[in-house]
């Protein structure tokens, strides 16, 4: 249906049901540019610490060069592989901390306490050539593109009002100290990192606000969806249920009528079954029939009137019950497995037409 036929507003039906699978608005860019001000935030306050205890190794390791001999042995190895780790803990790990949990709690202040693990869920079609093209030749990738130059050329902005003025004062610190011209550079440096993660920031908040409107726009229902959902709300659990009953016969119905169709059949032997088809067209083979038990013995009673080729391979049959749904691809992972089980069918096949 055409995006232009969805002109209502999503019900609260289907936007939990949207949340449910993942679908919510979030900013990588405002993610990360509470990350690195969390960042510079600590580096600022840990500075010190960590340059006097960088310094003090590398005391220890100039020492260690000038007389290897001692600290060689078993325990002088130890003590250097312990020193390594404890300057890591104080010096790395508070970092790394922080920005961590900067990015744990900026994801829950936009999105909420959420966890969805339907992404996560093997799509051959996120491989498929064909589909990447498209996303890298399309419209969306040229607005994308838009986005990416845009948000440079705001951090470049921010960056140069910085450093255009450091031109005139870099030339008057001709013949200052080191540790002045050091003070001079730290200052800078710190004032170009807030004025850039300033702006990130800035960038992140407007990118939040689109990320809601799209993910508004692209949850918008047609008026017909939205009487649907209102029917089926307004009826009584027993009508629902009936319906429910329907719907669930009416797709068995039609899982039954694909098996005749299928390539192959693979079961338990006796507990599943799991009918495929590959024409060539798809990346993968699909799953057009499943079941367990008394369904799985109506799927090879089916396919054994029509001809279709039962094999009996008990772990793979459970794996693809438990992983694919009908009408899905299989998984890349399964791949192998169900390729040896078709090439066996089709030199079966292949006898039987040369006899």
């Amino acid at each position: 249906m055409a995006n232009h036929d969805k002109t209502e507003k999503a019900t609260p039906k289907h936007a939990n049901e949207a949340r449910k699978k993942g679908q919510v608005a979030k900013s990588q860019d405002l993610n990360t540019a509470a990350v690195l001000g969390v960042g510079l935030i600590m580096v600022a306050a840990t500075g010190s610490a960590i340059v006097n205890a960088v310094g003090g190794y590398m005391q220890d390791t100039f020492a260690f060069i000038a007389q290897p001999g001692p600290a060689l042995s078993g325990a002088g190895l130890n003590g250097q592989l312990q020193t390594v780790l404890n300057l890591l803990l104080t010096t790395v790990a508070p970092i790394a901390g922080a920005c961590l949990a900067a990015g744990i709690v900026i994801n829950v202040l936009t999105t909420g306490l959420h966890a969805s693990t339907y992404s996560l869920k093997p799509n051959p079609s996120r491989i498929n050539p064909i589909s990447g093209a498209k996303n890298l030749l399309g419209t969306r990738a040229l607005f994308e593109l838009g986005k990416s130059l845009t948000k440079v050329s705001v951090v470049a902005i921010a960056a140069a009002m910085v450093l255009v003025p450091m031109i005139t004062t870099l030339g008057a610190s001709v013949g200052v100290t080191p540790g002045a011209l050091g003070l001079l550079m730290a200052g800078s440096v710190k004032t170009l990192a807030v004025r850039c993660i300033a702006a990130y920031l800035l960038i992140g908040v407007v990118d939040l606000f689109y990320q809601r409107y799209k993910l508004q726009q692209s949850l918008k229902m047609t008026k017909q969806e939205v009487k649907e959902e209102q029917k089926q709300y307004a009826l009584p659990p027993e009508i629902r249920s009936a319906i429910r009953r329907r719907q669930i016969q009416a797709a068995r119905a039609r899982m039954m009528a694909a098996v005749p169709q299928a390539d192959v059949v693979v079961t338990n032997p006796t507990h599943y079954a799991v009918a495929l088809v590959y024409d060539g067209t798809k990346v993968a083979p699909e799953v057009v029939a499943k079941g367990q038990d008394l369904v799985a013995l109506q799927i090879r009673r089916i396919a054994e009137e029509h001809g279709v080729p039962i094999v009996p391979d008990p772990p793979l049959a459970r794996s693809l019950h438990r992983s694919v749904e009908v009408g899905q691809l299989v998984p890349e992972d399964l791949w192998g497995a169900v390729a040896q089980i078709l090439a066996f069918v089709y030199r079966v096949a292949a006898r039987r037409r040369a006899a």
